[in-house]
């Protein structure tokens, strides 16, 4: 059972959520969902709608179809997380496009969950509320201080990386993730484990999500992704971070 809004949706703060989806009978079952739960929401019926109203407002998560006319949903994910004003945005797929190629494709672009058609309102209802919640405790979090070491600096009160005094756009879940490798150094943790402590445990993910978010963290930090030093495989295990390669 989807649990109930938040105060602060109730007092009138409420999340706001941009649906982007062509059929109206979609858009009109989960708007109605989420307005049972206090949820603010606007609609977009096509990808160039989608992004005028992020620019203008970026909403504080975005439900996104695949199959959109005038842009598809991966090209407005990728615009999504290639914006520095939206890059953090987290990005609910909901789409008849359930192969594995397809998910790991969305996974890939930044999206941070992936349901496939046909759904259970209850279970949108539910993963949207568990992305809000992570994405408000990461912000909320005590965040003050800098990791400072050879070529890697990270400011985790400004988000920002940077790899030999370059800066790097890391999504959310990708910060998080580095954020994570970098205070807990050598040790080695399985894929579970990654989700339980940087998805968090009411994470509706599969473990493959970790794989394709460690594979994009290595592109922005590692100086060959193909060859990596810092984020390493334990075979059959899990991944561990290694200071020692940064100097």
């Amino acid at each position: 059972m989807s649990q109930p809004a938040t105060a602060e949706e109730r007092r009138g703060t409420r999340a706001r959520v941009l649906i982007v989806e062509d059929e109206a009978d979609i858009r009109e079952l989960v708007r109605y969902n989420l307005e049972r739960e206090g949820f603010a929401v606007e609609e977009a019926a096509d990808g160039p709608v989608a992004l005028e109203k992020l620019r203008r407002r970026p909403p504080d998560l975005v439900v996104l179809d695949l199959m959109l006319p005038g842009m598809p949903g991966l090209e407005i994910c990728r615009q999504i997380r290639q914006t520095r004003e939206t890059a953090q945005l987290p990005i609910l797929i909901l789409t008849a496009k359930g192969t594995e190629v397809d998910k790991v494709l969305g996974l890939e672009m930044g999206a941070d969950d992936y349901v496939v058609k046909p759904f259970s309102p209850r279970e949108v209802v539910a993963r949207i509320k568990a992305l809000l919640r992570r994405a408000n405790a990461s912000s909320a979090a005590e965040s003050a201080g800098t990791y400072e070491r050879g070529r890697l600096k990270i400011d985790f009160g400004s988000y920002q990386v940077l790899v030999d005094g370059v800066p790097r756009d890391l999504a959310l879940r990708e910060f998080e993730l580095l954020k994570f490798f970098v205070q807990h150094p050598l040790r080695v943790y399985t894929r579970e484990q990654l989700l339980d402590m940087v998805w968090g445990r009411d994470t509706f993910v599969e473990p493959r999500t970790v794989d394709v978010h460690v594979r994009r963290l290595r592109q922005h930090i590692e100086r060959d992704d193909a060859n990596p030093e810092m984020i390493l495989t334990v075979r059959s295990v899990g991944y561990r971070f290694n200071p020692e390669a940064l100097g």
